[in-house]
């Protein structure tokens, strides 16, 4: 008499987690929203220049144009007091802000991750020192360390690996673009003491797991036993944060923008947007609202991704 047999296929976390995360509304609206704000920075400028041959620098030449409009057919978020389309500056300022919150975020992922793990899998003295050199950093307000570096290096103190990165990519002697990649610079190395301390947690909660007992029973190197076998199995968490981190840099990149220290002209940030459009919103309005609206919508739906990311990665609500 034949057995029936059933083959049970197995799942894994990642496969778990996403189907956890689809299930949760707000956050498969914030991916949504992301996906398409994305899609927007990098095509948008494009093709409203090709349609109408408005760009976020384009000055009307007629005289009677030089000030603001309100939204219509031809501008749908308005003009700025120059004669400048809103939305091609939007759309130019959503790429420094996403470039921005990215990228400092990888830099502070990089400095934070490593950090945090070589502190954890070495622990003793050298763990107890590399911490209480965190603790010192966060004592210090994180955004004046942020305005003493952009006051430092900005201007003719620029470094001069950023002055030729800047060279490369926008041309000879563009100060504006030198700025943002300070700014990434600045923004990046103050945003990884808390991914240190987290990395660190799970490293402490990891290094004494049979895998890597094994590991070093085998002769693997110190480095090897860190990067890859360590860090690999902190990337839950670590995703987690980085997408809270996004919202947090792209916030204070808005808060320094807005104080005049952040993205300078000729390029804009939302932050840098709504600091122009503040001065005028008794009488264009428009000038501050879709900046504004445009960077709570992208703020809230990473906030809403990143909680969505935390509960579904969550093993203590992992159903076995």
């Amino acid at each position: 008499m034949a057995e029936n047999t059933t083959t049970v296929k197995g799942t894994s976390l990642w496969k778990d987690a996403w189907k956890r995360l689809l299930k949760n509304k707000l956050a498969v609206f914030g991916l949504i929203v992301m996906i398409v704000m994305i899609i927007a920075v990098i095509i948008g400028p494009a093709i409203i220049r090709w349609a109408t041959g408005y760009t976020y620098y384009y000055i009307p030449p007629e005289n009677e144009l030089v000030k603001s409009f309100p939204p219509s057919l031809q501008h749908p978020m308005g003009t700025d007091d120059a004669g400048r389309d809103i939305l091609a500056r939007v759309l130019q300022g959503g790429r420094i802000s996403l470039m921005v919150g990215i990228i400092s975020t990888i830099v502070s992922l990089i400095v934070g991750v490593s950090y945090g793990a070589i502190a954890g899998y070495l622990g003793g003295s050298i763990d107890n020192l590399m911490m209480r050199i965190v603790d010192i950093l966060y004592s210090i307000p994180y955004i004046l360390i942020v305005i003493v570096l952009l006051s430092v290096f900005g201007g003719s103190n620029m470094p001069e690996w950023i002055k030729i990165l800047s060279d490369k990519i926008g041309g000879e002697g563009n100060q504006g673009l030198s700025q943002i990649f300070l700014l990434f610079f600045a923004l990046g190395l103050v945003s990884w003491l808390t991914m240190a301390r987290v990395v660190r947690g799970q490293i402490l909660s990891l290094k004494n797991q049979e895998f890597v007992m094994a590991a070093r029973a085998t002769g693997v190197s110190t480095f090897a036993i860190i990067f890859r076998h360590l860090v690999p199995n902190t990337l839950g968490p670590v995703i987690v944060y980085a997408t809270l981190t996004i919202p947090s840099v792209m916030l204070t990149e808005a808060f320094l923008s807005f104080l005049g220290i952040g993205v300078q002209p000729p390029f804009a940030s939302w932050g840098s947007l709504a600091a122009d459009g503040i001065k005028n919103v008794a009488i264009y309005p428009w000038q501050l609202i879709f900046p504004g609206v445009t960077m709570a919508l992208t703020l809230f739906s990473l906030n809403f991704l990143g909680d969505g990311l935390r509960d579904a990665l969550d093993p203590q609500t992992r159903k076995f």
